[in-house]
């Protein structure tokens, strides 16, 4: 099995305001880092290459997604707290809203699967009504993938 995570982030502004020209100038380099991961599957984009901003998966056109496959956790955690993406985090109060909810979430996929815009939501939405379970968890839980199998989410 590999691992997917889906995250959403409120942006201050629009992309083309200066505020957030910081932000839009690091994210080739963080997406190419992570694209050269150790454990690194897939991410999504809108299929036409435009920015952040045209996907509005919510009634936001603020709310940025991110969605991506890895091999494994380990290999998540790694690109996300011990690569270049730690330096574009740490400054992501310059750029984005605090959110008052959940807005990470991880779960077990079958290899070869690819998650819809759509399951990510879902399983945000799960962790946020539910809290951590093998269904839908954070990095703060080490969830097996026998344990995500095993699981009857209460949907």
């Amino acid at each position: 099995m590999h691992l997917a995570q889906f995250n959403i982030a409120e942006a201050l502004d629009t992309i083309e305001s200066p505020l957030m020209a910081d932000f839009v100038a690091n994210l080739d380099r963080v997406n190419a880092e992570a694209d050269k991961s150790i454990g690194f599957v897939w991410r999504y984009d809108d299929n036409e290459g435009e920015d952040l901003f045209s996907i509005e998966a919510y009634d936001s056109k603020f709310i940025l997604v991110n969605m991506s496959v890895w091999e494994d956790r380990d290999s998540l955690f790694d690109y996300v707290y011990k690569s270049i993406h730690v330096e574009v985090y740490k400054r992501k109060k310059e750029w984005f809203a605090k959110m008052p909810k959940m807005h990470m979430v991880l779960w077990f996929i079958a290899e070869g699967h690819i998650p819809t815009l759509q399951e990510g939501k879902e399983r945000l939405e799960y962790l946020q009504e539910h809290g951590e379970s093998p269904y839908a968890f954070s990095f703060r839980s080490k969830f097996t993938e026998e344990e995500a199998e095993a699981y009857l989410p209460n949907l």
